[in-house]
């Protein structure tokens, strides 16, 4: 663990976010031999430490305390030491407190080194049957008004997947307002408490999660298919069968659903389009 000066290293831990035997033995190195462990909730931690036989000084960071800690982490590594950073589950420094010190370590020069695992939006994603060409990740919604209808219009026209984090008790409201914004035959998954025993994965339109979601419990993240609005504007129809056929493709449909999609766009028979792909 020697850096090329006298700083420390900062290494970035991905963490469980579920199952305990996700952590990677390079991960459970690594905090095994850093001096200190930077943790977003330090009883939350101090779990995964024990189950491992893991001891090390901790020191709390989240968003209440980051100014005051930054300091205090950038002072550590700069005489020397090594840390690791790690969140509650999954990859640090996304959707958390952990971008602010990565900043900072970039100001000072400090090494930062990523040490890979699990992380809940790509597992989502990768399960969700939806196009993983191109995708969008949007954390969470914003609470202000104005902020949040401007993200949802953003959701509504994108022509890319969509991926959202959202909490339990506020989902039922998040899919109220995302029917607002989606076609009723936009697929959306609904995958939640990933690699738990309860994990689970919806998939259906918005109307289907709405219906199904009064109850959830867990961590959710929603994948939400792209809109194939802006093309459909610019007269998809003029397209030949073949071009028609490789636009979809390339957003990730089977050749069954591509074919019902041009059927149902040049409004013909499916067996017609059918024929034309043999």
């Amino acid at each position: 663990m020697d850096n090329i000066n006298d700083n420390g290293i900062l290494y970035i831990v991905a963490t469980p976010i579920g199952n305990l035997e996700d952590i990677t033995l390079r991960a459970i190195k690594v905090l095994k031999e850093v001096d200190v462990i930077v943790a977003e909730d330090t009883r939350h931690t101090l779990k995964l430490l024990n189950h491992f036989e893991i001891s090390k000084p901790l020191i709390s960071y989240h968003r209440h305390n980051e100014d005051v800690k930054s300091d205090v982490l950038i002072e550590k590594l700069q005489s020397g030491q090594n840390l690791a950073l790690v969140s509650d589950a999954g990859t640090p420094g996304i959707c958390d407190p952990g971008e602010e010190i990565i900043k900072r370590c970039i100001d000072y020069g400090i090494n930062i080194v990523p040490i890979p695992g699990a992380c809940a939006m790509i597992n989502a994603l990768i399960c969700s049957g939806i196009s993983t060409r191109e995708f969008s990740f949007l954390g969470f919604l914003p609470l202000n008004k104005k902020l949040r209808k401007c993200k949802l219009e953003e959701i509504g026209n994108s022509n890319k997947t969509i991926i959202i984090y959202e909490a339990p008790h506020k989902i039922v409201t998040t899919l109220k307002d995302l029917k607002q914004v989606l076609d009723s035959d936009r697929k959306v998954v609904l995958a939640r408490e990933i690699t738990k025993i309860y994990e689970e994965f919806i998939r259906g339109n918005i109307d289907d999660l709405i219906d199904m979601s009064e109850s959830l419990k867990g961590e959710i993240v929603l994948i939400i298919e792209g809109s194939d609005k802006h093309i459909k504007d610019n007269e998809l129809n003029n397209l030949t069968l073949e071009e028609h056929y490789k636009f979809y493709e390339q957003q990730g449909f089977i050749k069954k659903d591509i074919i019902k999609k041009i059927a149902k766009d040049r409004n013909l028979n499916k067996n017609e389009v059918y024929k034309k792909f043999l």
